[in-house]
């Protein structure tokens, strides 16, 4: 790789106001509410009807025995999400082959107002696919849902139904000679359902535009049981309400996406990978303006990354190393895309990189020189949910904020976390150019796992408040779920609340779609 050196720029001071402590209840353990950690509290599902014994059997019958789980240990799966934060219990596991098998599901759970946990690959974030701890709602899975129903290289475009996962779609774009730009870290097990489900980002983002606009129709079951036959592949549809928009990012509480229409790009011939080290966030922002500056579209990803996240990759997650020879306090992850084979990626990047060290952005820069150095970059961007867990207790958030106050926010949000637990360790990181913070934060050094996620509330609400104050969201791109229904409570207007309630009144009036998620 080859190595930029140059001595560090002027480092600006920013005089902050502090915060004060936000304050909220201490909440309790539920095991009716399936929680592992005390950091949600009042999120009971809505009263509906428990399944009687005929009802289980009538919908076992719709996709067979094989697809019907009722085994506890079967179930398991389905009913724990990855971080071990929630938990629930459920008397059924539905596996449909079909959209049609989906639709007599739901038409006879809603008859019977029976509430329906819509799941795809199970790695949301925000406790929106796991069933409460009440045993009575029916887990649905569109796993089954696998086939690549068409693809069309000459209108870049592709429909798949909704349990394929991210890495297969993406292959089958691929073998067409396209590419199709969502990209997460879980792909490998997050499904394209629920991607759109919950209006996925990535990294991708700053190109071409998260799930929300990578999608051209769908096709859904509604909670009665009836079907949007919405799968066109037009750019182009004026024909009144854009029905599509409202499913995205719903989180399956207004329908069961289970087939789309993505639209599909050319695939880059070539890409420029370089790491690059700062001595302050603050100079990310000059450095990404000068990257758009210089190579404008071209840019595919522009990553911030703090030296604590290195180091936690690095000793937790085997094969990784160091990217420097020295530590560094912030990098940025650059990545410079090509449509033609001619250098003009490396061109760019480097005319970045010369740049910005004549402007003292930068204290050092790698650039890749193989496609195996550049996976070894994005190695380490991409391992650091793998690397937090060996840490011990981590809390969570997925913010936005205006892309120049995402430093202001950073220092801000670091020290409301120390006035609230001292000791404790920010990993702030994500995708500077959509304004997307990753606001994570590490238990302290031997403090008890268990008594700093009792702090999750506090710390949470103060974060979240400091983003909303920022003119910000608190949620970028991982969605509400349960985990952040009272926050949207609380930042949401009151007019934004009321039509969100009729809408889901309107698809859904006997609230059997994902009951108790995003909206109480």
């Amino acid at each position: 790789m080859g190595s930029f050196a140059v001595s560090a720029g002027p480092t600006a001071t920013c005089h902050l106001s502090t915060f004060r402590k936000y304050a909220t209840g201490r909440a309790t353990s539920n095991a009716a509410n399936g929680l592992r950690s005390p950091m949600t509290q009042h999120l009971r599902p809505p009263a509906l009807a428990a399944p009687a014994p005929e009802l289980i059997d009538r919908l076992a019958a719709i996709v067979g025995p094989e697809h019907a789980l009722t085994d506890p240990d079967q179930q398991l799966p389905y009913l724990r999400e990855w971080r071990d934060l929630f938990f629930g219990r459920t008397p059924l596991v539905l596996r449909p082959g079909s959209t049609e098998e989906v639709s007599r599901i739901l038409a006879l759970a809603n008859e019977a107002r029976v509430g329906v946990v819509p799941q795809a690959g199970n790695t949301g974030l925000v406790g929106g696919q796991t069933p409460f701890g009440t045993g009575t709602e029916i887990v649905l899975s569109v796993s089954r849902l696998k086939q690549v129903r068409d693809i069309d290289p000459a209108a870049y475009c592709m429909t798949v139904e909704a349990g394929l996962t991210l890495a297969e779609c993406r292959a089958a774009a691929e073998r067409a000679d396209r590419l199709l730009p969502l990209s997460l870290p879980s792909e490998g097990s997050c499904r394209i359902g629920g991607n759109l489900a919950t209006n996925a980002g990535g990294v991708g983002v700053l190109a071409y535009g998260n799930a929300r606009q990578l999608a051209l129709g769908l096709e859904v079951v509604l909670a009665d049981g009836r079907v949007i036959p919405g799968l066109k592949a037009l750019k182009k549809d004026n024909t009144g309400y854009d029905l599509k928009d409202l499913f995205i990012g719903s989180e399956g509480t207004l329908g069961i996406i289970t087939a789309a229409v993505l639209k599909l790009f050319p695939r880059p011939v070539e890409t420029a990978t370089a790491m690059v080290a700062l001595s302050e966030i603050a100079q990310a922002l000059d450095l990404f303006s000068l990257s758009q500056e210089t190579a404008g579209r071209s840019v595919t990803a522009f990553e911030f990354i703090p030296r604590i996240c290195v180091e936690f990759v690095t000793r937790h997650v085997a094969g990784t190393r160091e990217p420097f020879a020295k530590a560094y306090p912030w990098y940025v992850l650059i990545e410079i895309s090509g449509a033609k084979p001619d250098g003009q990626a490396a061109r760019e990047m480097e005319d970045v990189l010369g740049q910005a060290a004549e402007r003292g952005l930068l204290l050092d820069a790698v650039l890749a020189s193989s496609l195996a150095q550049a996976r070894d970059l994005w190695r380490l961007r991409e391992s650091i949910s793998e690397a937090q867990k060996p840490e011990g207790g981590n809390i969570k958030h997925d913010v936005s904020v205006p892309i120049a106050r995402i430093a202001e926010f950073i220092a801000r949000a670091d020290r409301i976390v120390e006035s609230i637990c001292p000791g404790a360790r920010p990993l702030p990181l994500g995708h500077f150019g959509d304004g997307n913070v990753h606001y994570n934060v590490a238990q302290p050094v031997g403090m008890d796992k268990q008594r700093f996620m009792e702090l999750w509330e506090p710390i949470t609400g103060a974060v979240h408040a400091l983003a909303a104050e920022m003119d910000g969201s608190i949620s970028a791109e991982h969605g509400i779920g349960r985990v952040k229904r009272a926050d949207l409570e609380r930042h949401k207007s009151p007019v934004e609340l009321d039509l969100m309630r009729r809408i889901k009144a309107a698809f859904d009036p006997n609230g059997i779609l994902n009951p108790g998620k995003v909206l109480s």
